[in-house]
C-alpha cells in the first residue's frame, strides 16, 4: 500500500496549503488543488487510468475535504496522514518535514483588495517560505516545489502589453502591494536556496511554478464572482473588460506540480530544471476576465453588466487618491478604499504566457482540454446556483 502524507500549513483566510511526501509515494501537490492531486497521485499517470473515472473522482473528493472523509475515501487506495499547523511555528515544520523525500509548497495569503495587515501577508509567505526552507534543509529534505504565481511577472502597468511570454523574457512586479511583493520575494528565496547543503551532506534541489488565475471546480475566487452576481439578480460585475488573460485549470496546474516533482527526481532532466521556474498554462482560449466569467456561467442565466463604467484611467487615478486618503487616515482609522491600483491593473491588462518551456523539461501537456475543463467547471457552477435558490427557500417564511 502507498503511504503519503499530506500537510496543511496555513494562516489567515484564502490560503493554499504544504505538502510532503515520504519516500518512495507519490507525488501529491497543495491544498487549494487537493481535489486534483490526490486524484492525481492515487490514480497515477494518465496511461493507466480511465480519464472518465478520474473527473468523477474529483468530483467526489469536492465534496467531501475533511480528513475524516479523504481518510475513508482512500483507505483501500493509499494510506493518508493528515497533519495541519502554522507555517510560522518552526516546531510544527520540523515534525511535518520529518522522513520526507520532497515537500510541494504553497502556503499563502492570497490577499489583493489589502484586507489583511501587510506585515500579517509578508510573514505567512515570505518568512513562512524562509522557514520551510530551512526546516528542510535540516531535516535533509532533497527536492522542494514552490507554487508561485505569475503575478511575480506583474502587469506593472494596464498599458503594458505581454503576449505569449516566456522565461527567457525578463518580467519582474514592481509593486510593492502586499500579495505580489511577497510572493515575488519568496520566489528569489526558493531559487536561491538551489544547491544548498543538506544535513545529511546531500543537496537541496529547488524549482518554482508560476501558473496565472486557476479555474475549476472549488475556486475561491470564482465562487465568490458567481455568488456575488446571484446576489445582484444574476448580473456579473465588470471589473477585467480590457484585459486579455489565459486562465488555467485546476487540474492541469496540479499535473504540472506532479510532473515537476518527477522531473526533480530524474538525473537526465533534473540538471535543467534545478533552481529554474516555469510558467504553467494550458489551451484555455486567450479573453478577458469579464468574458470568461460570462462564458462559464451564461448557461445558468448570469449575464454581464450592461451599465457604463467610468474609463479606466480616471478610475485608476481615483483609486489612488483613496489610497492616499487611506494612507493618511491610518494613524487614526482603517478606511478600506473600494478599489486599489493594483487590482485595476491585473484585471485590466494584456499579460499572457506560454508554458512551451514547462513542456520541454517537465514533458508537461496539459491533461485536461479546454473543452473537458470547461464542462466540469460549469456543471460545478450550476451546483452554485441550486445552492443559492436552496439558501433563498430557507429564508422564504
Amino acid at each position: 500500500m502507498n503511504s503519503q502524507r499530506l500537510i496543511n500549513l496555513s494562516q489567515g483566510p484564502q490560503q493554499e496549503g504544504m505538502w510532503g511526501l515520504r519516500p518512495g509515494a507519490p507525488v501529491p501537490a497543495f491544498l487549494s488543488l487537493q481535489v486534483s492531486l490526490v486524484q492525481l497521485c492515487i490514480s497515477g499517470s494518465p496511461s493507466n487510468t480511465d480519464h472518465t473515472q478520474k473527473s468523477n473522482w474529483v468530483f467526489q473528493l469536492h465534496q467531501m475535504l475533511s480528513p475524516q472523509c479523504l481518510g475513508q475515501e482512500l483507505q483501500t487506495k493509499t494510506k493518508v496522514t493528515w497533519l495541519e499547523g502554522d507555517i510560522l511555528d518552526a516546531q510544527c515544520l520540523r515534525a511535518a518535514c520529518q522522513g520526507l523525500s520532497a515537500v510541494i509548497h504553497t502556503a499563502a495569503i492570497i490577499d489583493t483588495e489589502n484586507f489583511i495587515q501587510r506585515q500579517t501577508v509578508i510573514n505567512v509567505n515570505l518568512k513562512g517560505t524562509q522557514l520551510l526552507l530551512d526546516t528542510c534543509i535540516q531535516a535533509s529534505v532533497p527536492f522542494f516545489i514552490y507554487t508561485s504565481s505569475i503575478v511575480v511577472a506583474g502587469p506593472n502597468s494596464y498599458k503594458e502589453i505581454v503576449q505569449n511570454g516566456h522565461e527567457e523574457e525578463h518580467h519582474e512586479t514592481t509593486w510593492t502591494a502586499s500579495y505580489p511583493y511577497s510572493k515575488k520575494l519568496a520566489e528569489k528565496a526558493v531559487l536561491a536556496a538551489n544547491g544548498s547543503t543538506l544535513k545529511n551532506g546531500g543537496n537541496l534541489w529547488t524549482c518554482s511554478l508560476r501558473p496565472p488565475y486557476i479555474y475549476g471546480e472549488g475556486s475561491p475566487f470564482l465562487s465568490g464572482i458567481v455568488n456575488r452576481a446571484l446576489g445582484n439578480n444574476g448580473v456579473l460585475e465588470n471589473n477585467g473588460k480590457f484585459s486579455v488573460a489565459n486562465p488555467v485549470y485546476v487540474g492541469n496546474v496540479a499535473w504540472a506540480h506532479i510532473l515537476a516533482c518527477r522531473a526533480l527526481r530524474d538525473p537526465k532532466k533534473a540538471v535543467s530544471i534545478q533552481g529554474q521556474f516555469y510558467y504553467i498554462t494550458d489551451d484555455t482560449p486567450h479573453q478577458s476576465y469579464d468574458d470568461f466569467h460570462y462564458n462559464l456561467s451564461k448557461e445558468w442565466g448570469l449575464r454581464p453588466d450592461s451599465r457604463l463604467r467610468l474609463p479606466l484611467s480616471l478610475r485608476y487615478w481615483l483609486a489612488f487618491l483613496l489610497e492616499t486618503v487611506s494612507f493618511l487616515l491610518s494613524p487614526v482609522y482603517k478606511y478600506q478604499p473600494p478599489l486599489n491600483r493594483y487590482l485595476l491593473t491585473v484585471s485590466n491588462s494584456v499579460f499572457t504566457f506560454s508554458y512551451k518551456k514547462a513542456q520541454r523539461d517537465l514533458g508537461y501537456k496539459p491533461l485536461t482540454t479546454w473543452e473537458e475543463a470547461k464542462e466540469k467547471t460549469v456543471e460545478w457552477i450550476g451546483f452554485l446556483v441550486e445552492e443559492h435558490k436552496g439558501a433563498l427557500k430557507k429564508k422564504t417564511p
